[in-house]
C-alpha cells in the first residue's frame, strides 16, 4: 500500500469532518421548539468532536508528506426544520464517518503506524458511539 492511498483516506475522513462541523453547527442554529433544550447542546458538542477530529487527521496528513484538504465532502447538508429529520441527517453522516473510519484503520494497521492506528480507533469508537446514539434519539 502507497502512502499516497492512505493520504487519500485520510483526506476522505478530513472531508466528512469538515462536512460534520458545517452540518451540526447549523442544526444547532436552527433546532426549534422543546427539543432544542436536548438537542442544541447536542448538535453544538457533536461539531465541536468534529472540529478535533478534523485537527488529528490533518495532522497526520502532513505528518505523511500529504495535502490536506480544505473542501468538506460535496455531499449536500439538507435544511430541515423537523428535528426527527436533523437526527436522521445526522446518523447518515455519522454512519459513514464510521464507514470511512473503520476502512482507513485497516489501511493504518498495514502501513504499521501504532500511534495514528491508536489515534484513528479512538475517532472510530466515537463515531461508532455517535451512531448508537442517534439511533436512540432518533427513535
Amino acid at each position: 500500500m502507497s502512502a499516497d492511498h492512505l493520504i487519500a483516506k485520510l483526506n476522505e475522513a478530513l472531508g466528512w469532518e469538515l462536512r460534520a462541523i458545517n452540518m451540526y453547527a447549523h442544526y444547532a442554529a436552527y433546532i426549534r421548539g422543546i427539543h432544542r433544550l436536548q438537542l442544541e447542546p447536542h448538535f453544538t458538542a457533536e461539531a465541536n468532536e468534529s472540529m478535533v477530529h478534523s485537527n488529528i487527521v490533518r495532522s497526520a496528513v502532513v505528518k505523511l508528506g500529504g495535502v490536506a484538504v480544505t473542501e468538506r465532502n460535496a455531499t449536500p447538508i439538507e435544511h430541515v426544520s423537523s428535528y426527527l429529520d436533523m437526527l436522521a441527517e445526522s446518523l447518515k453522516t455519522e454512519t459513514k464517518a464510521a464507514e470511512v473510519y473503520g476502512e482507513l484503520m485497516t489501511l493504518i494497521e498495514e502501513a504499521g503506524d501504532a500511534d495514528l492506528y491508536d489515534a484513528v480507533e479512538q475517532i472510530y469508537l466515537a463515531e461508532v458511539r455517535s451512531v448508537e446514539e442517534l439511533r436512540r434519539l432518533a427513535e
